[in-house]
């Protein structure tokens, strides 16, 4: 299944280190647009699902670029606020929001919400295109935690600070390389696109 050259459809640097020690060993070599020498193409992430996301970035990216392509789309869902940011997780508190903007808006929604109802979830969905654009494989992964009410740890992005993961009991942005690359969402979704490959 694994393309030889894939384009990873993101600009974010983090992400890219992610993809890379997460999906170290496959038979295929993750570059960038820049390292490719191309632009990825705007993508409007409104509408559908994490999901579609993810699969339109992945198809209108290979066919622009005319290589073989792995796209994501993440989603934080946080329970007492219905689902939100959801589908607006990148851009919660506006378009072109930073990262302390978006967090600030999520906390200042959770005010008064107690810590034991502070349940939430990262969902990240992949989608792999050939370079036709057809779409090759597609896999998601998820990691439960909860909103905490101030930042902790120092690595990460976006929301990671303030994502406390239950199961490593620290917060998503105090992991260590090889716990993120077994406990992400992200990390979950490449071990499930691994897995697709071998079978």
């Amino acid at each position: 299944m694994w393309p030889s050259t894939i384009l990873l459809a993101t600009t974010n640097l983090h992400k890219v280190a992610e993809f890379r020690a997460c999906l170290a060993g496959i038979p295929a070599k993750l570059v960038t647009a820049e390292e490719l020498g191309v632009r990825l193409p705007p993508i409007v992430e409104e509408g559908g699902s994490a999901a579609e996301i993810a699969r339109t970035k992945a198809v209108i990216t290979a066919q622009t670029c005319r290589h073989a392509t792995l796209a994501d789309d993440t989603v934080l869902e946080v329970d007492a606020l219905q689902g939100r940011p959801g589908l607006r997780t990148a851009r919660y508190a506006g378009e072109g929001a930073s990262r302390d903007a978006n967090c600030q808006k999520l906390l200042a929604e959770l005010t008064d919400v107690p810590a034991g109802s502070r349940q939430a979830r990262f969902l990240c969905c992949l989608q792999l295109a050939d370079p036709a654009g057809q779409p090759l494989a597609s896999a998601w992964g998820e990691c439960r935690g909860r909103i905490l009410t101030a930042p902790r740890g120092t690595g990460g992005f976006g929301y990671d600070a303030f994502f406390w993961v239950e199961a490593t009991g620290c917060s998503m942005a105090a992991l260590d390389d090889a716990q993120r690359c077994r406990v992400t969402h992200r990390a979950r979704a490449c071990q499930s696109l691994r897995e697709g490959a071998r079978s």
